[in-house]
């Protein structure tokens, strides 16, 4: 009697130290933001828009927030007869939280101007922190392709690497999730358009982009 006694005490410690398993399942299906805990694993190439958007829609699935339909907030450049694609026009119209409810924007005029983006809220779809400067090995920078405002990159200078297909030549601009930099400036702190990526033999590889200091993480949005 004395142990079945023990017993049921300690489980009902365990139940008010753990949270609830059906609260951070809530939470994750109501996620309509999230940083790629991971990349496809060939740099900047992801497959072009299409492949990152299903990137996206697999890992919301893993987190249960499947239901939704998720793109990658990635702009690419005009090509042929195809215009240029705007990240902003690519993401719904908001509001948007992280897996642990927390909004970090309620529009995208918003997210494009004081937003609440940092390190303690670009979280994975598993609700979980990205690295940042000061941490080994540094994960923040994070692609995009675009300017300040969300819109592709006007010109021939190659910011998407090569529309998201090129895992060698090319660049992409990337931001920094954790609004930190070499250099106290708009730049450094810019979630999304501090600096190209670059590399001996291009940076659009998986090494390229580790180099600088990133890891081939995008920023994933629900549209509905």
């Amino acid at each position: 009697m004395h142990q079945l006694s023990r017993w049921s005490l300690a489980a009902a410690v365990t139940a008010l130290l753990l949270p609830p398993l059906a609260s951070v399942q809530a939470q994750q299906s109501a996620m309509t933001f999230f940083v790629t805990s991971s990349g496809p694993g060939k740099g900047a190439d992801l497959g072009g828009l299409a492949g990152a958007d299903k990137h996206c829609q697999t890992l919301a699935q893993t987190a249960g927030a499947g239901s939704r339909t998720w793109q990658a907030y990635l702009s690419t450049s005009a090509m042929g007869d195809k215009p240029a694609v705007n990240a902003r026009d690519r993401i719904g119209k908001g509001p948007w939280q992280n897996a642990k409810g927390v909004v970090i924007a309620k529009d995208v005029e918003a997210l494009h101007s004081d937003n609440n983006l940092n390190k303690q809220t670009a979280l994975t779809e598993k609700g979980e922190p990205v690295n940042g400067r000061g941490d080994t090995p540094n994960m923040h920078d994070i692609l995009t392709g675009s300017q300040a405002d969300g819109r592709a990159f006007a010109g021939e200078e190659d910011r998407t690497c090569k529309n998201w297909t090129s895992s060698g030549e090319g660049a992409a601009m990337v931001g920094h999730h954790d609004r930190q930099g070499l250099r106290d400036d708009d730049a450094s702190k810019s979630w999304n358009t501090s600096h190209p990526s670059r590399g001996p033999e291009g940076g659009c590889s998986q090494e390229a982009l580790r180099g600088t200091g990133g890891n081939g993480l995008f920023y994933c949005f629900a549209v509905n």
